[in-house]
């Protein structure tokens, strides 16, 4: 879907884009669309339009982490080694947001988001971050899959297929992971608890020696 992505970003209607990006038949293109993007092509269209967000880049023990924010609560929380590269990466997932200065809510959710970070998310640190509000921006199974992730207790993990299962939707394990990776919330959404069926780690977004760590730590601190 990266060429769709680009076409939608050049091109001024979703119409323009279907047929740019080589799709004859829209009713197969919004059959892959929302799964693909993570929202619905006509809001992916509008880049984050009317959005207002406020962002900071500051440390933590997991390393650089970028933490944004609308006025409904933390949409974004991106973890790496780059400045730059996390701030690309915001721009990117909201390319019309309007970037502005944090308020002093802002600042404390920062405060309660690098906390959160601080070490493993043990029982104690999972309650102490429970009014924290979100900003959660997907399709309704992303939805579904992410209110799901947030359920999983620290030291615990629940494999794709488990969570397709409690979701209603059995066979759906392959969107189920898709709605993993399209997770913009590091470890306020949890996705980094859901495992292959073998046990074995799968894919993840910021790194699979960050989420050995992220279990490991979840799991001394559990016992």
């Amino acid at each position: 879907m990266l060429t769709l992505r680009q076409q939608l970003n050049q091109q001024s209607s979703v119409t323009q884009a279907i047929y740019a990006a080589g799709f004859n038949d829209s009713s197969r293109f919004y059959a892959q669309a929302e799964q693909a993007l993570g929202m619905r092509p006509r809001d992916y269209l509008r880049g984050g339009a009317d959005m207002r967000i406020a962002h900071a880049v500051v440390p933590s023990p997991l390393g650089l982490v970028l933490v944004a924010a609308t006025e409904n609560g933390v949409c974004a929380v991106f973890v790496g080694d780059d400045a730059a590269q996390l701030q690309a990466d915001l721009q990117q997932a909201f390319p019309r947001a309007s970037m502005v200065e944090g308020n002093k809510e802002f600042s404390s959710w920062l405060q309660l988001v690098v906390q959160a970070l601080s070490g493993a998310q043990s029982e104690s640190a999972q309650a102490f971050t429970m009014n924290l509000p979100l900003d959660l921006r997907g399709t309704a199974f992303q939805l579904r899959v992410w209110n799901m992730l947030k359920q999983i207790p620290p030291g615990s993990t629940m494999t794709y297929s488990e969570l397709a299962a409690k979701l209603g939707q059995p066979s759906a394990i392959r969107a189920v992971a898709s709605a993993c990776a399209a997770n913009k919330l590091a470890v306020l959404v949890p996705c980094h608890r859901v495992v292959r069926a073998d046990g074995n780690l799968a894919g993840y977004r910021w790194g699979l020696h960050l989420k050995r760590m992220l279990l490991d730590s979840e799991k001394i601190n559990g016992d």
